[in-house]
């Protein structure tokens, strides 16, 4: 099967994670970088955490590995970007700015053959598919897609598990959430009264869109699913804290064995831990969640309490390349391009 050939626009640590990823993987050749930095600085920012037998050298306006070529090249919307002169299969619009139908679009309009969000979108695309919910769902005549949130991605996969195995009569997520780059160090004047206050200083509650892209993605859940968000003084490392109203009485030995049944269903999505561990502990972790057995809860017959531990951009880019490569798969073996 011919390569799948990757187009990113957006190298924060989103791309950045994804670029890493795609260098391990002969079946996805990056062949295009858009992003309004400079490129020794995004070259060095990439190097800062990659070992040396994956090195990665900048030879004028290319990224150069032993995978591949990529060209850096200065995009300031989606349409300034000539994809069509670099034969892209798939952008990662991974900018966190154009979440819109209307301005992802501009990368098909541009040449790209498919537009993946890093992210959740502001309105309806073609699919939201997260890995091991609903990704069976996926179509070759889908062009704007979604992987969906780390978030979602932790919340749905645990959701389900939870729902097959005993019902889910209401559940209520909590993200506690690691700083985000957009996010100011210091207090600063922004569009958002808390999110003008400094993130290395303050627990900062947070609208979770999550809650409503659960619902599109598990539809049997409906009207079911609420929950806030929480972004908290630490760089790296979250945590998905779940209370739900289960169906039938339950054990918690019995949740766990679920828990235990539905990651050997889904492995590399979904780990266990009877460690005590703590958030850094999760970093370099590509699992879209960690069940935390110590951490789980019980009240009265059917309360439920657990904690998911989960590396929000690092899990969420390997998610992004595993449903890029489904969808290249599927375009194969249907014949359609």
């Amino acid at each position: 099967m011919s390569r799948l050939r990757l187009g990113i626009m957006g190298f924060g640590e989103t791309g950045r994670h994804l670029y890493r990823a795609c260098l391990k993987d002969d079946r996805i050749e990056v062949v295009a970088i858009s992003d309004i930095g400079k490129p020794e600085i995004l070259h060095y920012l990439l190097q800062s955490h990659m070992s040396k037998e994956r090195e990665v050298h900048l030879e004028g306006n290319y990224l150069v590995s032993s995978n591949g070529k990529a060209r850096m090249v200065r995009g300031i919307t989606p349409e300034h970007v000539p994809w069509d002169a670099f034969d892209v299969d798939f952008v990662v619009d991974a900018t966190g700015k154009y979440k819109t139908r209307e301005a992802l679009s501009q990368h098909l309009k541009s040449g790209a053959r498919r537009v993946v969000l890093a992210s959740l979108p502001e309105d309806e695309i073609d699919r939201i598919a997260v890995m091991g919910v609903n990704d069976s769902t996926i179509d070759a005549s889908d062009k704007i897609i979604s992987s969906g949130s780390a978030t979602t991605n932790a919340a749905a996969l645990l959701i389900r598990a939870l729902n097959e195995a005993f019902g889910v009569d209401y559940a209520v997520i909590s993200s506690v959430h690691a700083y985000t780059a957009d996010q100011p160090l210091r207090n600063v004047a922004g569009t958002d009264f808390r999110r003008s206050r400094s993130a290395a200083e303050n627990i900062i509650p947070n609208f979770a869109p999550a809650v409503r892209w659960l619902q599109h993605v598990m539809p049997e859940m409906n009207g079911r699913i609420g929950g806030g968000a929480l972004n908290v003084p630490v760089p790296e490392g979250s945590l998905l804290d779940l209370t739900a109203f289960l169906n039938k009485e339950f054990t918690l030995e019995g949740v766990h064995l679920a828990m235990e049944a539905a990651a050997a269903a889904h492995p590399g999505l979904i780990e266990i831990t009877r460690d005590p561990i703590v958030s850094t502990d999760v970093i370099g972790n590509t699992a879209s969640l960690v069940y935390d057995v110590d951490a789980a809860m019980k009240s009265g017959k059917r309360l439920f309490k657990a904690i998911a531990w989960y590396h929000g951009y690092l899990s969420l880019a390997h998610r992004i390349k595993e449903l890029m490569l489904l969808y290249h798969e599927n375009d194969k073996k249907g014949g359609v391009r």
